[in-house]
């Protein structure tokens, strides 16, 4: 059966159809998705039923998989530890109090950010996977940084040229004042640097790369460096960039974290929101 891509934006985003994920895919099926996702940096697979091993053996079809030891908070484990938990629910599977640790460390993920950006090597591609939704919210959005780069201003762009912005583990949900505990703090990994504006190693077109764990441009005081990153994500992440993913129970989701920023959207947290994502790293 042919492989499919329609579009779900005039920009990027696209629905696949005509594949079964838990096939053993050949080389050929697997380069056919690489390419589409250089062309389109989201991909949405509908009706897909992934057991945890199912989806961990797709998405190691394309590279190496974040082990999730860098993890800020340590995980409450519902989920293999491959796995990023980011549903609302505890470790016996039932919906989680509002002040469950992890629920307030998930808040983080309705920010606009990129995926591991604090660590080198980041995150390449990312996988979301739907079990459940709730009766209202929970919506994905995602922002497309290369056609963001091709709108900037030209007084933004000989301003962001050749800046680079330091990315850090804790700091999106610092920002919402979720505070790590001590070990946590010792325990994480080191700030590192990416360029502001960087090439994307597929297509080969500029892009935007910042989000909220950026906490500063290098160079510049960090009051001006704020600034200048907010005018930035606020020009990046206008509406005309963005799509919103509306999730169905059997979603499988991928988005290239280097061409698009990312955020969830609230939802009634009494409702369970089962939701896993496994993680594909960067080759730099």
């Amino acid at each position: 059966m042919a492989l499919t891509f329609s579009p779900l934006h005039k920009l990027f985003a696209a629905r696949a159809d005509g594949i079964d994920l838990r096939d053993d895919l050949p080389a050929a099926r697997i380069s056919e998705i690489e390419a589409a996702m250089d062309r389109h940096a989201v991909l949405a697979f509908r009706e897909q039923t992934l057991s945890e091993d199912e989806q961990l053996a797709f998405t190691a079809r394309f590279g190496p998989m974040d082990p999730g030891r860098h993890l800020a908070v340590r995980q409450h484990r519902r989920v293999r530890p491959e796995f990023a938990d980011v549903s609302n629910l505890d470790e016996a599977g039932n919906v989680a109090g509002r002040n469950h640790r992890r629920i307030l460390s998930n808040m983080a993920t309705r920010l606009w950010h990129t995926d591991s950006s604090y660590k080198k090597p980041a995150a390449k591609f990312s996988l979301l996977y739907c079990s459940a939704t709730p009766d209202w919210g929970g919506e994905t959005e995602f922002a497309d940084m290369r056609a963001a780069y091709d709108a900037l201003p030209d007084r933004l762009r000989a301003e962001t040229e050749g800046r680079e912005a330091e990315h850090y583990v804790h700091h999106s949900r610092a920002t919402l004042g979720f505070a790590p505990r001590e070990e946590e703090i010792a325990g994480a990994i080191p700030p590192v640097t990416w360029p502001l504006i960087r090439t994307h190693a597929g297509s080969g077109r500029k892009l935007l790369y910042l989000g909220s764990h950026a906490t500063h441009v290098v160079g510049l005081s960090l009051p001006e460096g704020r600034v200048l990153l907010a005018d930035l994500l606020e020009h990046a992440t206008q509406r005309q960039f963005v799509y919103c993913h509306e999730w169905r129970p059997g979603d499988l989701v991928i988005w290239d974290n280097r061409a698009v920023l990312h955020r969830g959207r609230r939802y009634d947290l009494a409702q369970p929101r089962d939701m896993r994502r496994s993680t594909v790293e960067d080759r730099l």
